[in-house]
Formats: structure tokens, C-alpha cells, sequence
């Protein structure tokens, strides 16, 4: 059963951002989400936080400013996800744009895990780097940084995970999570952080005269809002909170996108999606171009994906687009797969009686368990910890949380009550990874439980969907629809979700999977039919329903309608 809640506003901040010039709709919106002032919603690069708030950002300019200068080689290390494939892509294109010899290595996910290891720094010594730059990646590497550092390589860290206890003794480190930070917004993306790193060495290079016309000539200073793209598609597809400096960010890359000055890779992936550039949105890069740059991480090697970012031909690009593509397909049916044993698991399982579900197959992909635990959290509204076999007698686990239950939190906990249980792990607040032994799996299960309960109230298992009220027939309209497709949606300030009452006026089957509607509000005077879509639903509803919606445009055959996107009917 699921709770259906409105979100609270003030009609006194809704009442000031119309005064401001905001719609009322949008005012509505926004209010909901923690606006109070119009200034919040700037999507001016002038409003974003300076690159000198980012704590130890100043530092790690002049540590690279120097390496620059002297030729030094430097190595990029980065995460198999789209968060690393796209900080890697700006890392590349930003430091080589600012003189740098640099180049690229991304652990496969198979072979070497996640993060700086001392496996991963051994085989980046083949390439004689003086300096390695991690992102995404990085802080919970001591391990790695010690070895890097016994081999006389400099280790420079770009990260925005969560800490250990121990920190790296890397030359530098930046990361708004780190211990002692003080920059005021926690939410940045890897790519993001990468962003703001060269930000900073570009204001240092700057000081120290690199742009001064010498004899006549003067060295170009690199535009580096070229490089927001990527920036907003990383930021994106790794689900980090869209505050006020990662919408701005989102934003101002997306304009990008529309206008045509973006990536190869990025349009070509967008195009071998079905979406048009021109009118690209946020959800755009959440659920097509994300997923087809992750399944190379997923099942493959993320260099694919970066090598699809960093093309620098159309041809190129859309060449590995392709590539991307067919993996992704590919994904989706070893997914469906784990679907249906994880469905034959959980019938043995009373979930109702459980805080926590933890899975285990031996034939499940180490690459797509993520995905698994995400769909099964969002079925039945537990934490979900889905584990592969990873070899030589361990289990590699992925798992998603809920609200209420910090992930990494809690798996940090249980590592104190039982510390030989879990061999290493690390995360998030809603997600994370773990490795623990194959022998171990139900002793995992039954204390992951044990500690999941200590944490969670049964009111916390209750799944609850936030909506934004009604609309009325004013607001029901292809403009309106535009209007809110074109403004930047995501974590933590989630797309408008309406709740109303309709009849429902026809509705059928399409493609066996789909259920196409004609709805009419019952609280509009109009006569008012409207087209809606209920995606997975193959059951034929009631006459009258109460059905919660995202408002859509729909272009069809050269026909642009609007539509309802049906996300849940009350029964």
C-alpha cells in the first residue's frame, strides 16, 4: 500500500516568487521544493560558488600549475560509472586545454574492482606518470596512495565519497565530503568537483602570467564552459542532489546541448537514443544517455565510453555510440533475467515481516546487480543488497537504500559490531558496494537485517509518493507541459507529480506491454478529454481512478499533443 502525501507549501513564498514574475504554477512548484527567493532559481555561471570555497582547491591548482610547467606526465585514474567516464572526459579535455601531457586508465570493473588499489597503481606505473589525478575516486584509497607514493608517483585525489577513518596521504586532496571541508555545497558529482579543480588552475595560471601576450602573441585562455556538457550529464546520471549550484551546472550544460556546442559523444549517444539535441532535457540524460554510457562500464570497459566522450568526429562517435547502444540492449536482457530468479527468491520471502532483503544468485552479473537492487527497492520499499559471484571464494554486493536508512551508515556499523564480516565496502547514503566472502552470505543477511531493524521504524517501510495536487484544465495544456520539460529536474528536487480524479473515457492495450488512455479530470467543468500512457501496466482499469501523473509533451508523426505519463493508480 502506498501512502499518498501532498507536499507542503507556503502561500507566502508562493505569493513572493509571483510577485517576482514567476508563474503560478511554477511558483507552486517551486515552493515545494525549499525556494523562498527567485535568486535561488539563477541559472547564471555568476551564481555559482567559487572554485576558492572548495577547500584545498588552491592548493591543488599550484601542485598542477607546477607539473604543468615542468611536462610532467599525468594520469588520470577514474570510477567505471558515468560519473568517472564523465569527469575523466573533462579531466582530459580540460588539463590538455591547459597544457598538460596527460593521459587516462580506468580500472575494468572485473579485474581490478573500484578505486586507486595498489593492483591498479602498479599497472599505471607501466605508463611512467609523475603525478596520478583520481576522480571520482580516491578517498577511501590508502592503500593505493601508499603504494604510489613508495614508487615516487604523486598522487593527487578529485572525489566526493563519503571518508573512512584513515585518510590517503596523498600531496592533495579535494572533495567537499572530506573531513574539514568547508564548501557550502555537498552535492557535487565527481565530474563536478573535476570541474571545479580546473576552475582553479586556470584562475592560477592566469596569476602567473600564462595568458599575457609575450612578443606579440598571446596564448588564448581556455573557455572551460565548454566542458559543461559532460559536466551536466555526469552529474546527472549519478543521481547526486540537484542543489542550487548543481542546477546551475545541469542548466548551463543543457544550453549547451540545445544550441549544438556540445560533444560529439553526447549528441551521438542522445541520437542513437531517439532524442533530439535540440531539445534535450535533464530526464534525457538520466535515462538514455546515462544507461547507454554505463552499460560499457557495466559489461565491458569503460574506456568505450570514454573514448565516445573524448571523439573528436561525428562519424567517430556515433561509431562507438552504436557500440553503447547494443551493450545497453544487452544489459537490459541479462537484467530481465535477474529479474525473474530475484522474483522466484522473493516468493520464498516473507518481505512484509522484513526490514532488509539481501540476494544472492551464482550466475547473476557482477555489472548489473546495481540495477537489480534498485528495482527490487522500488517494488517493495526495503533497503536491497543484491550480491555476484566476484571469485575466489567472494561475493561482491550492491545495494539501495530508502530514506530513513543511511547506507554506508549502516554497513559501516555492522563492520564495528562483526569486523571480519565485511572485507571492504563504501558509499553513500543510497547507495553502495561491498565485498564479503561467499561463506559468509547468510550470517550477512541475518545481522544486515539485525542492523537495518536497530535503524528503521515500521512507519520508515511505508512507501509514500509525493505530489504536487491538482491541475486544472488552464494547466492541463502542450505549453505548460513544455515549460516544465524545459526547467532541470532530478534528486533532490524531483519532477512535478500530480494527483487528480479521472473517468476513464476509453483505454487499450499497446505493444502487449502498455496500457494507452483517454482521460477525462472529473473536477473540470470542460469537456476536457485528455491522451495518457500507464507504461508497464497491462490490466485494464476502473471507470473512475485517482492516478498520480507527470505532465508530458508528445510528438507523434509530426503531431505535438500533450499527455499524461501515468505513474501509480490508487486501488
Amino acid at each position: 500500500m502506498t501512502l499518498i502525501v501532498q507536499r507542503k507549501v507556503s502561500t507566502e513564498v508562493i505569493q513572493a516568487l509571483q510577485a517576482a514574475g514567476v508563474s503560478p504554477l511554477m511558483s507552486r512548484l517551486f515552493a515545494a521544493r525549499g525556494v523562498v527567493d527567485v535568486s535561488q532559481m539563477s541559472a547564471n555561471l555568476s551564481s555559482l560558488l567559487p572554485p576558492q570555497n572548495l577547500t584545498h582547491n588552491q592548493t591543488m591548482a599550484k601542485l598542477l600549475a607546477d607539473a604543468i610547467t615542468a611536462n610532467k606526465r599525468l594520469l588520470v585514474i577514474s570510477d567505471y560509472d558515468a560519473d568517472g567516464a564523465t569527469a575523466t572526459a573533462v579531466a582530459v579535455k580540460g588539463l590538455r586545454a591547459l597544457g598538460a601531457n596527460v593521459g587516462f586508465l580506468v580500472p575494468n570493473r572485473f579485474e581490478y574492482g573500484y578505486g586507486l588499489t595498489p593492483e591498479i597503481v602498479a599497472l599505471a606505473a607501466l605508463q611512467k606518470p609523475d603525478v596520478i589525478i583520481t576522480v571520482d575516486n580516491g578517498i577511501a584509497s590508502v592503500d593505493g596512495v601508499q603504494a604510489a607514493n613508495a614508487l615516487g608517483i604523486q598522487v593527487l585525489i578529485t572525489d566526493h565519497h563519503l571518508p573512512g577513518q584513515e585518510t590517503p596521504q596523498a600531496a592533495c586532496i579535494i572533495n567537499p565530503n572530506q573531513h574539514g571541508c568547508t564548501f557550502a555545497s555537498k552535492h557535487l558529482a565527481g565530474v563536478g568537483v573535476m570541474f571545479y579543480c580546473l576552475l582553479g588552475l586556470r584562475a592560477e595560471l592566469r596569476e602567473r602570467g600564462a595568458y599575457i601576450a609575450e612578443q606579440g602573441a598571446q596564448k588564448p585562455e581556455p573557455n572551460l564552459t565548454e566542458l559543461l556538457d559532460l559536466v551536466a550529464l555526469g552529474t546527472v546520471a549519478d543521481l547526486v542532489k540537484l542543489d542550487e549550484n548543481n542546477r546551475i551546472l545541469v542548466e548551463q550544460g543543457l544550453r549547451r546541448i540545445r544550441a549544438g556546442a556540445c560533444s560529439h559523444g553526447i549528441t551521438a549517444l542522445l541520437k542513437i537514443a531517439a532524442r533530439e539535441p535540440a531539445t534535450a532535457t535533464a530526464q534525457d540524460l538520466g535515462f538514455y544517455v546515462g544507461p547507454r554510457l554505463n552499460a560499457a562500464g557495466r559489461l565491458d570497459d569503460m574506456t568505450l565510453g570514454i573514448q565516445c566522450l573524448l571523439a573528436e568526429s561525428e562519424s567517430q562517435a556515433m561509431q562507438i555510440a552504436q557500440q553503447l547502444h547494443d551493450l545497453n540492449l544487452q544489459r537490459r536482457s541479462i537484467e530481465a533475467d535477474m529479474q525473474d530468479s530475484a522474483n522466484i527468491s522473493l516468493e520464498e520471502i516473507q518481505i512484509a515481516h522484513q526490514y532488509s532483503i539481501s540476494l544472492y544468485q551464482p550466475d547473476w552479473h557482477q555489472g548489473v546487480i546495481g540495477i537489480l537492487a534498485s528495482r527490487i527497492k522500488e517494488r517493495h520499499h526495503r533497503p536491497v543488497i543484491a550480491f555476484a559471484n566476484a571469485g575466489d571464494g567472494l561475493l561482491k554486493g550492491s545495494g539501495r537504500s530508502i530514506a530513513g536508512l543511511h547506507l554506508r551508515d549502516a554497513l559501516d556499523l555492522l563492520s564495528k559490531h562483526q569486523p571480519a564480516l565485511i572485507l571492504k565496502f563504501g558509499g553513500h547514503a543510497m547507495a553502495a558496494g561491498l565485498t564479503i566472502k561467499y561463506e559468509d552470505f547468510n550470517l550477512f543477511k541475518l545481522s544486515f537485517e539485525a542492523v537495518v531493524k536497530s535503524l528503521l521504524t515500521e512507519a520508515d517501510l511505508q512507501s509514500v509518493l509525493e505530489v504536487d495536487g491538482n491541475l486544472n484544465a488552464n494547466e492541463l495544456t502542450f505549453q505548460a507541459a513544455q515549460m516544465l520539460e524545459n526547467q532541470v529536474w532530478g534528486q533532490g528536487f524531483a519532477p512535478p507529480l500530480f494527483y487528480d480524479e479521472f473517468e476513464v473515457v476509453n483505454q487499450r492495450i499497446l505493444g502487449e506491454k502498455h496500457l494507452k488512455l483517454s482521460l477525462k479530470p472529473t473536477s473540470s467543468q470542460a469537456s476536457l478529454v485528455i491522451d495518457a500512457i500507464y507504461f508497464n501496466q497491462t490490466e485494464l482499469l476502473d471507470s473512475r481512478i485517482q492516478a498520480a501523473y507527470q505532465l508530458q509533451t508528445n510528438s507523434y508523426n509530426g503531431t505535438q499533443k500533450v499527455q499524461l505519463n501515468v505513474r501509480y493508480v490508487a486501488t
